[in-house]
């Protein structure tokens, strides 16, 4: 196209003004300088995102069975066996999530009780978090125990070998209240304290507590094979998706299967609102960043008036010289976006290889040190994408006023 080959020479070749050129490259390093901010921002959000990915492990199963319709699953036992004996699973157990008031002493707080039964560790490694004392939810004397997290055990001031018990209080599900002995109102058990555990996961961390799951199914009146959910255990060498899908065909429209990214579903959504979000604004501080090329095409277009009138004596169309400066604003932007893309995925690299940036904070206490990073393929093109469109954006707007004589 003639045009933009006569825009490529404008971009170039040296300009009579040296004004000129010095804001050519200014309107470039700008678009350049805030497509580096993009970049690295949306590879800062992809390493949290594997971050957090990489620590589902730990607690979560492989496949979590839940009701589609109300908060239990009636038969749930014998269901779990049943799913245990299946090709392409290790285990399946039953367990129970539910509220309930946790009170050491004179302290109490609202906590998240998990029941789970004696072989959970087939399919969560919890054990291996607990970070003082150890994992036990129950003694061959038929006493039971209870596992808290870090974020109980510090608002409780509670820890293993304590004298002063775990007592868990859950609203009676069935039977009257008498109101004029509220406690009546609650089901009641005390448990010793066995063990703190840390996920290094905030919600996770911040209010659990962990107990045998017969005594998660005597405070809640549940019948010995109702649960909320059923974990499944995925075998090694099992394909997860051909799993799920064996699971969804035998269990039906009855029941909900989710595998880890699903579990923690609202997380991930927040840290993928939180990277869109701050997408739009960075989009906008190149959008401002752009309107340097605006200069640059009017001072090109006051230098250029001369040859504008030559190739209108050719012949040339009002339509051709303004294509002339929509390619040559739209060149400086994608020269400045790819620029900036080298130079972001650049930084990426050496900060994932190296750890050039620390986080701030006392590093002993941190599960990691630097800022984790993952350059993407799919977020390179939609920056790209939006430094193509915003420069057409500005270069058309700048072209309208392009000399008619």
């Amino acid at each position: 196209m003639v045009t933009l080959r006569i825009a490529l020479r404008y971009l170039f070749s040296k300009k009579s003004h040296s004004a000129v050129n010095v804001i050519s490259i200014i309107s470039m390093a700008g678009v350049a300088v805030a497509t580096v901010a993009i970049v690295c921002v949306l590879s800062v959000f992809n390493g949290f995102s594997d971050l957090a990915m990489s620590r589902l492990s730990i607690i979560d199963p492989d496949l979590k069975v839940l009701p589609a319709q109300g908060k239990t699953i009636s038969e749930a036992d014998s269901l779990a066996i049943e799913m245990s004996q299946m090709g392409g699973i290790d285990t399946a157990v039953s367990t129970i999530e539910e509220q309930a008031l946790a009170i050491v002493g004179p302290r109490q707080m609202a906590v998240r009780m998990m029941g789970v039964p004696e072989g959970f560790l087939r399919v969560s490694r919890i054990d291996k978090s607990v970070i003082d004392g150890e994992y036990r939810l129950s003694a061959p004397d038929s006493s039971h125990f209870a596992v808290l997290s870090v974020g109980t055990a510090v608002k409780l001031v509670a820890h293993p070998g304590s004298e002063k018990p775990l007592a868990l209080y859950v609203p009676r599900r069935v039977g009257r209240i008498n109101p004029s002995n509220p406690m009546a109102a609650f089901r009641t058990d005390s448990l010793g304290i066995a063990g703190v555990y840390e996920l290094d996961e905030t919600d996770k961390d911040a209010s659990s507590v962990i107990v045998d799951l017969d005594v998660a199914r005597a405070l809640l009146d549940y019948p010995n094979s109702e649960a909320s959910a059923i974990e499944v255990a995925v075998s090694k060498h099992a394909d997860l998706n051909e799993v799920r899908a064996t699971l969804s065909a035998k269990l039906g429209s009855s029941y909900k299967i989710l595998d880890r990214l699903e579990q923690e579903e609202q997380s991930f959504r927040m840290i993928a609102i939180e990277k869109w979000i701050t997408f739009i604004m960075l989009a906008f501080i190149l959008l401002i960043a752009s309107f340097n090329v605006i200069s640059t095409l009017s001072m090109l277009m006051i230098e250029k008036r001369d040859n504008m009138a030559t190739l209108r004596a050719m012949g040339a169309r009002q339509g051709m010289i303004r294509g002339i400066f929509v390619w040559e604003g739209w060149l400086i932007s994608i020269f400045g976006g790819i620029v900036g893309i080298l130079l972001g995925v650049g930084l990426c690299l050496l900060q994932q290889c190296f750890g050039l940036i620390k986080l701030s904070g006392d590093a002993s206490q941190l599960s990691v040190t630097e800022y984790p990073v993952r350059v993407s393929s799919p977020d390179l093109l939609v920056v790209m994408g939006l430094v193509v469109l915003t420069g057409l954006f500005i270069s058309a707007v700048t072209a309208r006023f392009a000399p008619r004589s």
